[in-house]
């Protein structure tokens, strides 16, 4: 029996932006809610706001460690979908959703007890200290739940269904902001419960944001107590080359902000001003990665590498133009950020630093493509590799600016240039000519 037509086929264009559209809104709704609860607590002063971040910083970093679990899961699942095996695709779903229950279950029960000494090391002491620990003590009893569904949103795009996962994450987020109303301020017949109302009220919401995941995406791959220990293994490597990766990254951009704040609070203050719309632009990019890696995954599950080629160069196009429009209009918007963002004194060393990052994000939009063409095919130690070596060229980078005395924010962001230029490059070489044991070394 001949298996249908996929729509990218005849529609590659429409295909691609129908799927990574979606994405693009999950992607913004979390951080738009993130804005809502820091106004909130915000209101409450200083103390529970800078425990709100010390808490969160903590936990999001935590979290950040298991991404693996949605990103392998999606990888297995489009190449399982690609290859025409149903059976196999619910297997490896009720397998990442036992990990993940179980990592959340030990995040509870080991950061749990931690939390004083976690938030310590986060510089938070005396009553800053004490509001951070009830928040992610609080916050940690949704870990399963974060886990579940970064694992169920995985499964879902795999099979290259971006709305589900989209409806759920508004639908959370919706639902997470009415309780901070409630929680945080005590409406109606809730007490007052300041940071640990925001606490509890991401935690609800995420659990019934994982329960409403799990069922739907049982409904379409179903669950099996029948799993391969060659699945877990595999899943766990996978793991632990996205932890070195996330390591390095992490590294890197921590040196950056170390070496901006020692040129001077000025510095410091622009460069996080830049590094939070450098971060929000990413989110458009991340979207087409997220979409590649499905679509990549579908024909490699085929053996079609010439088709998952041909998808690179239509999202190449699409994420390359992006890159281009978001530079244009950081460039022509600098006036506007700087209004609304940049304290006064910070704007003589905002403006040069600003146009490096402007003029950087189409060369971020073929680090991130590739970022997602490579996760389809598979490719994580390659991906950690590179990262590694990027990061440790960029750190070495840094390091010479603070030991030459060459104090200056614009050659940090030269140097986060050159960090994405190489990250980049090796992305892209490992597509054209497919240098080492890539799949599309054989395909021009």
């Amino acid at each position: 029996m001949t298996k249908p037509s996929h729509p990218f086929i005849t529609r590659p264009h429409r295909t691609l932006l129908g799927l990574s559209i979606p994405v693009l809104l999950s992607l913004t709704a979390e951080p738009i809610t993130a804005l809502v609860d820091t106004a909130f607590i915000s209101s409450l002063g200083v103390v529970p706001l800078a425990a709100l971040g010390v808490g969160t910083t903590a936990l999001s970093s935590l979290f950040g460690i298991f991404t693996f679990l949605g990103v392998g899961t999606q990888t297995e699942v489009a190449q399982i979908l690609g290859k025409g095996e149903s059976d196999r695709a619910g297997k490896i779903l009720s397998l990442a959703l036992a990990l993940a229950a179980g990592f959340g279950v030990l995040l509870i029960l080991s950061i749990g007890p931690a939390s004083p000494w976690l938030a310590s090391i986060l510089g938070a002491s005396g009553a800053v200290q004490e509001n951070a620990v009830r928040y992610m003590q609080i916050r940690l009893f949704g870990a399963p739940a974060v886990l579940l569904t970064l694992t169920t949103f995985g499964a879902l795009r795999g099979l290259q269904d971006m709305r589900t996962p989209l409806w759920i994450a508004l639908g959370v987020n919706a639902l997470n902001i009415i309780l901070d109303w409630f929680l945080i301020f005590g409406r109606g017949p809730f007490p007052v419960l300041g940071v640990g109302g925001s606490a509890l009220a991401s935690t609800i919401s995420q659990w019934l944001g994982a329960l409403v995941g799990i069922v739907l995406v049982s409904r379409k791959l179903g669950l099996s107590r029948d799993f391969d220990l060659r699945d877990a293994i595999k899943l766990l490597r996978v793991g632990g080359d996205l932890f070195i990766r996330t390591l390095w990254l992490t590294l890197f951009l921590w040196f950056t902000t170390r070496a901006a704040n020692r040129i001077g609070p000025e510095a410091g203050a622009a460069h996080q001003v830049i590094r939070q719309v450098w971060v929000f632009t990413a989110l458009a990019l991340d979207a087409y990665a997220a979409t590649v890696q499905s679509l990549v995954g579908y024909f490699i599950g085929q053996d079609s590498i010439a088709r998952a080629k041909g998808v690179v160069r239509v999202a190449l196009s699409w994420s390359l133009g992006t890159g281009f429009v978001l530079g244009g209009l950081m460039w022509w918007g600098g006036d506007l950020v700087i209004n609304f963002l940049v304290p006064a004194a910070s704007v003589g060393v905002f403006l040069p630093a600003w146009g490096v990052s402007a003029i950087s994000q189409p060369i971020n939009s073929l680090a991130f493509l590739t970022d997602g063409v490579h996760w389809g095919t598979g490719d994580f130690q390659y991906l950690s590799n590179a990262m590694l070596f990027s990061s440790a060229i960029g750190i070495s980078g840094l390091w010479l600016l603070e030991t030459g005395g060459y104090g200056s924010l614009f050659w940090v962001w030269v140097l986060i240039g050159i960090w994405i230029s190489f990250r980049a490059l090796f992305g892209m070489i490992r597509i054209w000519p497919g240098i080492g044991k890539s799949v599309f070394q054989s395909i021009n």
